[in-house]
């Protein structure tokens, strides 16, 4: 069972990242337009305001500055001033989505999907999208996705890992290092495990583990597609996996108590919390944005 740690509790905590450098963790508390960080070196954590909602982002090549996915589009944050300044904007022609999950290729460019905020049931009208290193923005041709997740590459960078969490299954391409994209095909199929997809991270061995959305459970698959483990947690609504720590051999886990009401939150109490655990298996150091900052 992974464990609880910090006292906080996020609605929608997301995008939880180890900087190897720094030897902090980041996330973001979505709704609360919120970024924070710990040291488990000295046990403190920290936080910065964002001007809107943020959703996703990644480190880059200098520990000052962050790559963020905001609701509405991308900027870089320096946290020596907290200044951010605006790349571009996503998607401002349809009104109901949002970015949503991203991470960086072994290349260093940023590829990240949308989230459709209608209420009900949600339409695939949100593009996948990738911030080349000369900062110029494509949209790839995956589709579109009502909820994008579980964005994730292979050690070699040969293959990227995506879901839409709407759909229940995980796919995978083929991922050249010139930016070619091949045909998709299914990795883990939408009846093959419980919950919903949420974020996904690869380990050093190339195995992916998906955080389960409404089953409270991390789940380890194999490159191909088997599930190799299981580990619960106290939370139904687990977000988001990274490893961590001094080893990259702790895995640690973002929840939300999103949408649940007061029954269901007195009955998972843990929910909105940080979770961590120690493994026997390695993860990766986090891919970087590598354009410039």
């Amino acid at each position: 069972m992974m464990q609880a740690f910090l006292d906080n509790r996020h609605e929608l905590g997301e995008c939880v990242l180890w900087c190897e450098r720094t030897g902090r963790l980041l996330w973001t508390d979505i709704p609360a337009c919120r970024l924070w960080a710990y040291s488990p070196a000295t046990g403190r954590s920290m936080h910065w305001p964002m001007p809107e909602r943020l959703c996703c982002f990644a480190l880059t090549a200098s520990d000052d500055c962050l790559l963020l996915g905001l609701a509405s589009g991308l900027a870089f944050f320096r946290f020596s001033s907290g200044a951010v300044e605006r790349i571009a904007d996503v998607e401002p022609e349809i009104p109901f989505t949002r970015l949503n999950d991203g991470r960086c290729d072994r290349q260093g460019r940023f590829v990240f999907g949308m989230f459709n905020q209608e209420d009900g049931p949600k339409r695939p009208l949100g593009g996948f999208y990738r911030l080349g290193t000369d900062l110029r923005l494509e949209r790839l041709p995956i589709g579109n996705a009502a909820i994008a997740n579980s964005i994730c590459f292979s050690p070699d960078g040969r293959r990227m890992y995506y879901a839409d969490s709407a759909t229940r299954a995980i796919h995978c391409r083929d991922y050249g290092a010139d930016g070619s994209i091949g045909a998709a095909r299914v990795f883990v199929g939408a009846e093959a495990a419980p919950g919903e997809p949420d974020g996904s991270c690869i380990d050093a061995d190339g195995y992916l583990w998906s955080t389960r959305w409404g089953a409270g459970q991390i789940m380890r698959f194999a490159p191909d597609g088997s599930l190799e483990r299981v580990l619960a947690l106290d939370a139904p609504q687990p977000s988001c996996p990274a490893f961590g720590g001094a080893g990259l051999d702790t895995l640690y886990a973002t929840s939300a108590f999103l949408d649940m009401d007061s029954g269901a939150r007195a009955r998972a109490p843990l929910s909105g919390a940080l979770f961590r655990q120690a493994l026997d298996v390695r993860g990766l150091p986090e891919s970087r944005f590598l354009g410039a900052v």
